[in-house]
């Protein structure tokens, strides 16, 4: 039997906010109408910061490199490295194709990097600059010419760190705007900034609006919500790593769920305790609170099937199992962003350094997608070739038929006028009908 020990005050809304949709859409309109100006007047508003031109020169980019101390260059650089190795990795399993479908008949594809890439890096409570990893780095490897970013300053000031972590994963171009007058002047372009043709990376409710509200004019690496972690656990963890586990996500905002599933009910009891004991220390725990407190649950089952169905019906963004048969899981979940398995494994792992790309779906997008990885940045293009007289004729005779029968006389013909000139002198019906047609 499945039962909450602790259920959640509020469920996450998963519907627009109408406020924030209108708030949006004014700002997204001003941006496309004037461009720089409403950049500027925006950026004065919402981040104090006054410039004559928000994109940084190389003098500042090398700046903020040289402010990093020799530690904090060599973990960055190390964190990169292991984003840049996954995703060469996985571009390396897109490979082009082309097969012979039929006799002299050539069908392939090829997978073309997106040419223009606009990545948000977020930095408004938290100098998220992990985040330039995991957008920049992967759009990068993809093969995509130009990659731009944008990020906020951070307490009105240019945020040396991630203006670093922008430029070391290769950035072309790096701006110092936040919000929605960012993702506008990306999206529409201005005077000064040159339109891209993909946004990529998470932002704020604002944020995440205006990029649903411009997807179709550019693309979107996916529609992100706030952070979401579940926990599948056993009595083989002890309450203080689970507490810590949640917790150390729900830091993330007020809004973030937090979910722990478990068969011992000793388990969740203690961890219901460490994690009143962690708010008393956690220096965030402001935020952690509001967020547990509001959206945090304890589920309790009685066997690994429930355990399971659960984690498949709240499909979460980030899943931890942390269980006595960890492979029951791997092998048995399939709507998450992205797995951690065995207690050795966390969410922050994922966040920050290991390797796997922290920008995943939430609000139950994974039942359908997965996260950011570098095949979005590539579009998987077709194309054919008919390399004889015989091949050609062979498939128009067929294709004539087809149109047809679905009223299409003008496509009869197109493929008609090739068996005319390729193959048999007489068509048959379907010459006689699309010409009647």
């Amino acid at each position: 039997m499945i039962r909450k020990l602790k259920s959640a005050l509020r469920q996450p809304e998963l519907g627009r906010n109408s406020d924030v949709t209108v708030t949006v859409e004014a700002i997204l309109r001003e941006v496309e109408a004037r461009g720089d100006e409403a950049v500027r007047e925006y950026s004065v508003k919402f981040d104090g910061l006054d410039r004559k031109s928000y994109r940084l020169t190389h003098e500042e980019i090398s700046a903020a490199i040289a402010s990093l101390t020799t530690q904090e260059r060599a973990d960055i650089d190390f964190a990169q490295e292991q984003v840049r190795k996954f995703a060469e990795a996985q571009r390396d399993c897109l490979i082009d194709l082309e097969i012979e479908t039929l006799p002299n008949v050539i069908l392939g594809h090829r997978n073309i990097p997106i040419q223009n890439v606009g990545c948000y890096v977020p930095g408004g409570r938290y100098p998220l600059l992990a985040s330039a990893h995991m957008s920049v780095l992967t759009a990068k490897v993809a093969g995509c010419e130009r990659v731009i970013t944008c990020a906020p300053p951070f307490k009105g000031e240019i945020a040396p760190k991630i203006v670093a972590a922008q430029a070391l994963a290769g950035a072309d171009e790096i701006y110092c705007i936040g919000g929605v007058q960012a993702i506008a002047a990306m999206a529409y372009g201005t005077q000064t900034i040159s339109a891209v043709d993909m946004l990529a990376g998470p932002g704020n409710a604002f944020v995440a609006e205006a990029k649903r509200i411009l997807f179709g004019r550019v693309g979107i690496d996916l529609f992100a919500g706030p952070t979401e972690t579940l926990l599948i656990a056993d009595d083989s963890v002890d309450g203080e790593l689970c507490a810590t586990d949640l917790l150390g996500q729900a830091e993330h905002g007020i809004n973030s769920p937090t979910i722990l599933i478990t068969s011992s009910e000793k388990l969740a009891n203690d961890t219901a305790s460490e994690i009143a004991r962690l708010f008393e220390i956690l220096p965030t725990s402001d935020i952690a609170r509001q967020a547990w407190e509001t959206y945090g649950e304890i589920i309790l089952c009685d066997t690994d099937e429930e355990m399971l169905a659960e984690g498949n019906r709240i499909a979460s963004e980030h899943v931890q199992i942390m269980t006595r048969n960890p492979e029951y899981y791997s092998r048995g979940l399939v709507n998450f962003g992205s797995l951690f398995i065995g207690p050795r494994t966390t969410v922050a792992y994922g966040d920050k350094v290991i390797g796997t790309n922290h920008t995943l779906p939430t609000q139950g997008a994974a039942r359908y997608t997965g996260g950011l990885w570098v095949g979005k940045f590539l579009k998987t293009c077709t194309y054919q070739k008919i390399l004889t007289d015989e091949a050609s004729a062979l498939i128009g005779e067929v294709c004539s038929r087809l149109c047809i029968m679905e009223g299409f006389a003008g496509h009869a013909e197109q493929a008609n006028i090739r068996v005319r000139r390729y193959g048999r002198q007489n068509v048959g019906y379907a010459q006689a009908a699309a010409v009647s047609a």
